[in-house]
């Protein structure tokens, strides 16, 4: 486990945190009419980063079948074109779509049980499946970087939580800040449905030119 390892994989959490389960519909709830309550957020994240995490570990021990065929120079080239894949399809990304945010701020403000969260935060993960190329990638980079499950495990957990840092920090500037923090939220809020596209295109670009840069290094100059 190398630093550069560890700072890639922290690059690319940060960037998955910016997708709409892990910080929109936290930010969505702070906005959600009546008392701010803190369960309904530990309840959200705990499972949205459970999710994750045991999505990441169900997909790495497959990784792992796949990468013990292989030499560990072949599976690098493997980790290269998916990273250069990322960043080409990073063009693709309409920057005047707008995102649909209707459908989660209607289950939002429908469901306030700790079941239906959870449920939302399920379902959310599952929707975003298909989209999770960051972590994909995070994952490629792992299971290409010859460690042991536990350090694989150590890594996936750190991921998930980073992958919530903001929405916690967000959180605790609405706890500390109250209705003086809305406006800005809102703001957020306006931004992504207006710019969501375009950023997932940019995520996607960073990610691919991360995962790609990972495996250049390691394949010509370790």
């Amino acid at each position: 486990m190398t630093p550069g390892l560890v700072a890639a994989l922290a690059g690319l959490a940060l960037l998955d945190s910016t997708s709409i389960g892990t910080l929109f519909i936290p930010i969505w709830l702070m906005l959600t009419p009546g008392r701010l309550r803190l369960s309904r957020f530990g309840v959200y994240l705990g499972t949205i980063t459970i999710f994750y995490f045991v999505v990441g570990v169900l997909i790495v021990l497959g990784a792992s079948q796949v990468v013990d065929h292989l030499d560990g120079k072949v599976a690098l080239w493997i980790q290269l074109v998916i990273g250069v894949f990322l960043f080409a399809i990073s063009f693709r990304f309409d920057s005047k779509k707008k995102v649909n945010t209707g459908k989660w701020q209607n289950r939002l403000n429908a469901n306030g049980s700790a079941a239906a969260l959870a449920g939302i935060a399920v379902l959310a993960g599952v929707v975003e499946l298909a989209t999770m190329l960051p972590y994909l990638g995070a994952i490629g980079m792992m299971s290409a970087a010859d460690l042991g499950p536990a350090q694989i495990g150590l890594l996936l957990a750190g991921y998930c939580l980073v992958m919530i840092v903001p929405a916690v920090l967000l959180l605790g500037g609405r706890l500390a800040l109250r209705s003086r923090i809305e406006p800005f939220l809102t703001r957020i809020s306006t931004w992504f449905a207006e710019k969501g596209a375009s950023t997932t295109g940019w995520i996607l670009g960073i990610a691919g030119f991360l995962v790609a840069r990972d495996a250049v290094a390691r394949l010509f100059f370790l």
